[in-house]
């Protein structure tokens, strides 16, 4: 009965958004909260250390959450942009200022330098979801740029780039637009941000893709900390400046950044992190949470590597990921 129920509200939501003529922007909370969606554009400078990897030129989804013109996007958007433009409700371009990027969240915050004209979104609760619920996925563009979705999934992330959430949401079928996406609830209440494709949003009984969006109640705690200090509190955390990834029980290093604190140590992609501090580690996310229990960055982490067919012992100089992120580039 329940996924009966789940399958008419995504009908009636596939309905009345693709019929433009059958209800107007204000017509219900839900085509209401699609005003609130902006377009952010940012510029990044070709020798950013996540031009790269990112692009100089990003472009996605912001969310205006207050009246004063504050976005809330996903944080790579707007990493190490040296200037960024949101959309008014005309969809005219208004230079924006970057107001914080948390790295544990993964969420950043511009403000408009004028007035945008726009609604807040409303900012619901991300912990009452449960999987199967109906959802909608809305990009910058009106009703052409939203999706229906159902959760297909809420566990903890862990990625490469020292990276781990909690209680991620997962969607599924993915859209094409999910970067910085708003995930709004049936009553157009904000439920989370978007921030990846995955290959398998659901994992059983078969493997699906979708989208993960970061939920809102990651925000709520760090909100304060983002507006005064830039970042969360749990954003001034040991960072080693690699990139790993889980391979049958071993974390192997696949990735060493330049003038990070492990290429200091020596290490090189091909490593494999068997312990840290003397414990053992078989996954990211056992080596995330033991290295950030360890202190402040700055703090000596000692690993034992496996390489080459031996043991290897290095202790790296954890460093500060939001420091080495705002190096004054030389453009």
């Amino acid at each position: 009965m329940r996924a009966m129920f789940h399958c008419l509200v995504l009908l009636i939501l596939a309905t009345v958004l693709s019929s433009p003529g059958s209800a107007r922007a204000d017509d219900t909370p839900l085509l209401r909260a699609l005003d609130s969606l902006v377009r952010v554009n940012t510029e990044i400078a070709p020798d950013g250390r996540t031009a790269q990897a990112l692009g100089t030129e990003r472009e996605g989804t912001g969310i205006v959450v207050d009246d004063s013109g504050l976005v809330l996007t996903i944080g790579y958007l707007i990493l190490e942009a040296m200037a960024a433009t949101v959309t008014d409700i005309d969809g005219n371009p208004v230079a924006a200022d970057v107001v914080a990027y948390d790295h544990a969240t993964g969420l950043g915050l511009l403000r408009a330098r004028k007035s945008l004209r726009r609604p807040a979104a409303r900012l619901g609760n991300s912990s009452g979801l449960s999987r199967e619920a109906p959802a909608l996925v809305a990009g910058h563009g009106g009703q052409e740029a939203a999706w229906p979705v159902a959760v297909a999934d809420i566990r903890d992330f862990s990625a490469y780039w020292e990276y781990l959430l909690e209680d991620a949401l997962f969607t599924m079928p993915p859209v094409p637009a999910w970067q910085g996406a708003a995930l709004f609830g049936p009553e157009g209440q904000l439920l989370g941000v978007g921030s990846l494709f995955v290959p398998d949003a659901r994992r059983r009984p078969s493997r699906r893709p979708g989208n993960m969006f970061v939920p809102i109640d990651s925000l709520k705690p760090v909100l304060g900390d983002m507006l005064t200090a830039g970042r969360g509190v749990a954003s001034e955390r040991p960072w080693l400046g690699i990139f790993t990834d889980d391979q049958r029980g071993y974390v192997v290093v696949t990735y060493v950044a330049v003038d990070g604190p492990s290429e200091a140590a020596g290490l090189r992609p091909g490593d494999i992190v068997l312990e840290v501090d003397g414990e053992r580690v078989r996954t990211m996310a056992e080596m995330y949470r033991k290295v950030w229990t360890m202190g402040n960055p700055g703090v000596a982490v000692p690993l034992t590597l496996g390489r080459q067919g031996g043991f290897h012992k290095v202790t790296v100089t954890s460093g500060d990921r939001y420091k080495y992120l705002k190096w004054e580039s030389t453009y």
